[in-house]
């Protein structure tokens, strides 16, 4: 393609012959743009020798503008209007980039959020907006960007990424393995001890369960000490963090309260779960790259995760 070269006046000069064709001063326009009124002056002559024409006729006390200025006038402004759009909407592009979030309560609050920090890091203008519910949110009618949803495999959509899945294992605080007059060595030791269980919303009723996972150790007639029972995720894991029972813990939400000692795993035996969490993207978010950006980095992190832990034993 030729190099195009445009026999233009400099762009200054369109700003101070606008100004001043629509203020009809000098001196406004001036104040407008923060210069002399020599400075307009000068503009306006330099772009009136540049063109051959005069744009404005200077009258004792006022200013009028010619009809070829009046035909300059109605383009410069346009094009300087949509100059303005244009650079307006490329700057506030490039200084934020909002990003719509929808996923569970637990998945936020237990394994998103204290990460969070590293992706804001690393895109400072994106900002983050994070939906935390149990209900499964329509992402074009929501105008949401992207879901982290927890659900059979056989009910993502096309397109869907795995996150990755879970196991159910039991977590307590420290505390209460070290309590020597309740033990809490093998399954048959919960007896003695109160369960706190996570009630779901019924369309999110899944197998995960005390009774599921007692009945897997063959101590599916245990009788606990007590219950409590809790509508949200993360309040049941408080209670746990608090030494107010033992909970059934999430695989891999609840890792980094293992690892931090603020919870402990008295069992080894774990229960594989039947849901995981899989990365929706919304067809609206197609082609916006900080969207791709963040679906990358959950799975970056799963990864770093996955090589802090090392190789599991088997």
């Amino acid at each position: 393609m030729p190099n195009r070269r445009y026999n233009l006046p400099h762009l200054a000069f369109f700003q101070g012959f606008e100004a001043a064709a629509r203020t009809l001063s000098f001196t406004k326009a001036a104040e407008e743009l923060f210069i002399t009124q020599s400075a307009v002056s000068r503009q306006i002559k330099a772009l009136e020798d540049h063109l051959g024409i005069r744009l404005f006729e200077r009258r004792p006390r006022s200013l009028a503008l010619t009809e070829n200025g009046q035909a300059l006038h109605r383009i410069s402004a346009d094009v300087l209007e949509r100059l303005q759009a244009a650079t307006d909407q490329l700057r506030e592009a490039s200084r934020t980039r909002q990003l719509s979030i929808t996923t569970t309560t637990g998945f936020a609050s237990l394994w998103l959020i204290p990460r969070l920090q590293r992706f804001t890091s690393l895109h400072p203008d994106v900002d983050v907006r994070i939906s935390a519910t149990t209900d499964t949110l329509n992402l074009e009618r929501s105008l949401v960007d992207l879901a982290v949803r927890y659900c059979p495999p056989e009910s993502v959509p096309e397109g869907a990424v795995r996150l990755f899945g879970e196991e159910m294992i039991p977590v307590c605080a420290p505390a209460l393995l070290r309590d020597r007059t309740r033990p809490l060595r093998r399954p048959q030791d919960l007896a003695h001890h109160v369960l706190l269980h996570f009630d779901y919303p019924g369309a999110h009723r899944t197998f995960m369960d005390w009774g599921t996972w007692l009945t897997s150790l063959g101590v599916g007639d245990l009788k606990a000490a007590g219950a409590l029972h809790f509508s949200q995720y993360e309040q049941m894991i408080q209670a746990a963090i608090s030494g107010q029972g033992v909970a059934l813990g999430r695989q891999p939400l609840v890792n980094v309260l293992i690892q931090s000692g603020m919870l402990a795993a008295p069992f080894k035996q774990a229960m594989v779960g039947s849901r995981s969490y899989f990365i929706i993207e919304s067809p609206l978010a197609a082609g916006k790259p900080h969207v791709r950006q963040f679906a990358a980095w959950l799975i970056e992190e799963v990864a770093r995760d996955a090589d802090r832990e090392g190789p599991q034993s088997a």
